[in-house]
């Protein structure tokens, strides 16, 4: 399955007399762009592309200077329209650290239901974890929970384990999905997202992402209502159904406690891949999703994003032309 036309850099409409475009300005200093709103001379030339009424677009400000950030890619997409507002090395492949786990997720929400019981198999101890203990029985949901909030490494092995076919046939179906929606630049190795080492379920290979596939995964994973709830909350203490264990979870999403603007979406960090961050906000009516990776400071570059699109951009109403009949 193909992305829509949204997977292009610009979008064109024809109007009475005038033909509006949206192009991605590069800057000459940096590999960066913003995108821009601009009207040109009429040009009359079929689109395949059909407008949903009153649709609004977002505009910038003249001149608009982009932020100079430290990660290596990174992208800003306004829900609504598909356009992206900003884009640092949009495609270039890099390791997704535990951001990794949005395809985890929704590769889980797809397969299994929320109330399905799994079995802990073994107890794991790489990196964050929620605390599960071997032979617990505990529920998709709840490790969902701790997969979203707490950035559970054991959790997403759970998930991935009980898979038919087992971690091996679940990071196939991960990657499936990833090439169902187009996602040309991810790839996946495992359901947590760690990067190689001596844990013999983890293999020579590297997953991979880029800004821009990260962006759109989120994208789509947003649609989920129950990712969307679950990617919200501060804090939870989860039990197994039969109330012998307790698992308290604390989002990792420092964004998410201090801006009201937050709404989610996913941590990320390990040595190689370094600081990686999904963000979801509201903003003036509109959702945007933010990504950053290979950051030196994914909260205040991600800080320094959101408020750039809050002072710099207006969304501008863009209404079909009417037909008239003959």
């Amino acid at each position: 399955m193909k992305k829509p036309s949204r997977k292009f850099s610009y979008w064109q409409s024809v109007t009475t007399g005038c033909l509006l475009g949206l192009a991605l300005i590069t800057l000459p200093s940096q590999n960066e762009s913003i995108a821009q709103v601009s009207f040109q001379p009429a040009q009359i030339k079929p689109v395949d592309f059909t407008l949903p009424p009153d649709s609004f677009y977002p505009q910038p400000e003249p001149d608009l200077e982009a932020p100079v950030l430290t990660a290596t890619g990174a992208a800003v997409l306004d829900r609504q329209s598909g356009v992206f507002l900003f884009l640092k090395n949009p495609d270039q492949p890099l390791l997704p650290a535990s951001t990794t786990k949005i395809m985890t997720a929704l590769t889980s929400l797809e397969h299994y239901s929320l109330l399905d019981v799994l079995m802990v198999p073994q107890v794991f101890g790489d990196g964050q974890d929620m605390s599960l203990v071997e032979g617990e029985l505990i529920t998709v949901q709840a490790l969902l929970h701790g997969l979203l909030i707490s950035s559970a490494n054991d959790a997403a092995r759970v998930l991935a384990q009980n898979y038919p076919g087992g971690q091996q046939e679940f990071v196939a179906a991960m990657n499936q999905k990833a090439k169902e929606l187009g996602l040309e630049n991810t790839s996946f190795v495992n359901p947590s997202g760690l990067d190689n080492g001596d844990n013999e379920l983890l293999t020579t290979e590297e997953s991979k992402t880029s800004a821009r596939d990260l962006a759109w995964l989120a994208d789509q994973a947003l649609k989920n209502e129950t990712f969307t709830q679950i990617i919200a909350t501060k804090a939870i203490t989860l039990r197994d159904p039969q109330g012998k264990y307790y698992h308290p979870l604390y989002n990792l999403n420092q964004l998410l406690w201090e801006d009201p603007r937050v709404k989610g979406v996913k941590t990320g960090w390990t040595e190689k891949a370094r600081e990686c961050l999904v963000t979801l906000t509201e903003q003036n009516g509109h959702e945007l999703v933010y990504v950053v990776l290979g950051s030196t400071d994914r909260f205040g570059e991600t800080r320094q994003l959101i408020n750039w699109v809050e002072n710099h951009f207006r969304w501008q109403e863009v209404s079909p032309p009417q037909s008239t009949p003959d």
